[in-house]
């Protein structure tokens, strides 16, 4: 199954690595960070803008797929 990928901010931390995300159409979601950012130590603050996979079945929630550095050019969309 394919994942819908989205851009947005990071608008609140919540306790357990979950933020609450506001995407580029204006929608807030519940994220959880993917494993690979907690293996690997990647913070993820107020104010990043990141990438979110969400769910073609449930649009409420999302995984955290990549935070982006200040003054990064957007990436490219997979096919």
């Amino acid at each position: 199954q394919e994942s819908i990928e989205l851009e947005g901010l990071v608008r609140e931390v919540l306790p357990d690595q979950n933020f609450r995300v506001e995407l580029e159409n204006g929608h807030t979601i519940l994220c959880y960070a993917k494993g690979k950012m907690a293996k690997f130590r990647i913070r993820v603050l107020v104010g990043d803008r990141v990438t979110v996979e969400v769910s073609p079945y449930d649009f409420s929630r999302g995984r955290i797929t990549y935070r982006h550095k200040l003054g990064d050019p957007p990436r490219p969309v997979r096919r």
